[in-house]
């Protein structure tokens, strides 16, 4: 039997609809950061900067052209969610990365090296091979039914679990560690990130059983989970913005989608039960599908300030020096150093 012919079986019409919407949601997510870090930086020459709890960004309008490309991006994804599995979906969200490091290695000068480029391509393989061996979607016939599966015991210890690490994290290490600590900012994103995706796959799902002509919208599970995901994307757009202004985009980029896609797939598993409709063979290569992504993403982080060539690293260097001295001119405090960030 041909590849080809096997990935049409194995992919179900549902699951093809959500890769194509992943797909597209990832473009525009990538460009939409790069965007925004154009904005926040341009904001904070003439106001308060993001990263130390201002808000003049919110008057710029570069900002809110990447605002904008973002939230295209995420209805994309939000109606990705409704047709196929968060296991599918979510790890796509590599492709932004890939998008947003090319652009930043072109309109925001950090270079992108040739084992940077080496990283796209594994995180293109690895989302290859999760696409290919994704569960079909379950079959869900009211909203109703996904609240069961969220009140579940196993689902309510996670998000118990979630929300007290995040407010340990909001009032305890944010006002500390918040500048210094890269992973504060994006850990709260990505904890509150994975209760959104439920609760975004839950109110997708309704909207599209009320388009189908069941409709959901009388019943006040769908106004819960729709609370749930305003709340948790308020609260995951002001981390992000901090996290963004703060550090490097060619940083903040791949951990957050590791921090984020690794809880998203664990709190999809609890609440979804994906790996049920699964043989361990399949769970093992999506498995592996996923540390190729990782693979992919530390070889972009880790690669983000070399560059091919001595002259070249030179002149790049002395480029970095005048592009910080510009910066400290402009915001009036020094840019932190990446070695400095890492948490020991």
């Amino acid at each position: 039997m041909s590849p080809v012919r096997r990935w049409s079986e194995g992919m179900s019409s549902d699951n093809v609809k959500g890769l194509v919407l992943a797909i597209s949601s990832s473009l525009f997510i990538g460009a939409s950061f790069i965007v925004k870090k154009k904005g926040l930086k341009k904001a904070g020459a003439s106001g308060v900067r993001a990263g130390v709890g201002g808000y003049s960004y919110l008057l710029e309008p570069l900002w809110w052209v990447g605002m904008i490309t973002m939230v295209v991006g995420e209805i994309a994804n939000f109606a990705a969610y409704a047709f196929a599995p968060a296991i599918l979906v979510t790890p796509l969200g590599a492709l932004s990365i890939i998008i947003s490091a090319v652009l930043a290695h072109i309109i925001l000068r950090e270079r992108l090296h040739t084992f940077g480029i080496l990283g796209c391509a594994l995180c293109v393989v690895g989302s290859t091979t999760i696409v290919l061996h994704a569960p079909p979607e379950r079959q869900i016939e009211s909203v109703a039914e996904v609240w069961a599966l969220a009140t579940e015991p196993g689902f309510l210890f996670y998000t118990a679990l979630v929300l007290t690490i995040v407010f340990v994290l909001i009032f305890h290490f944010v006002p500390q560690y918040g500048q210094t600590h890269i992973m504060v900012y994006i850990g709260v994103c990505s904890l509150v990130g994975s209760i959104s995706v439920m609760s975004v796959k839950a109110l997708g799902i309704a909207l599209k059983l009320t388009f189908s002509g069941m409709n959901q919208l009388v019943y006040p599970q769908t106004w819960a989970f729709t609370l749930v995901v305003v709340s948790c994307v308020i609260t995951q757009m002001n981390y992000l913005n901090k996290a963004l202004d703060t550090f490097n985009t060619a940083v903040v980029s791949p951990i957050y989608y590791v921090m984020f896609t690794s809880l998203t797939i664990l709190a999809s598993v609890i609440m979804f039960k994906d790996w049920d409709r699964q043989t361990p063979t399949q769970i093992i290569t999506e498995m592996c599908g996923f540390v190729t992504i990782l693979s992919g993403t530390f070889l972009l982080h880790k690669t983000k300030d070399m560059v091919d060539g001595p002259s070249l690293s030179t002149s790049m260097s002395m480029r970095s020096l005048k592009h910080e001295e510009e910066e400290l001119l402009i915001e009036g405090i020094p840019l932190k150093r990446q070695d400095s960030l890492r948490i020991p």
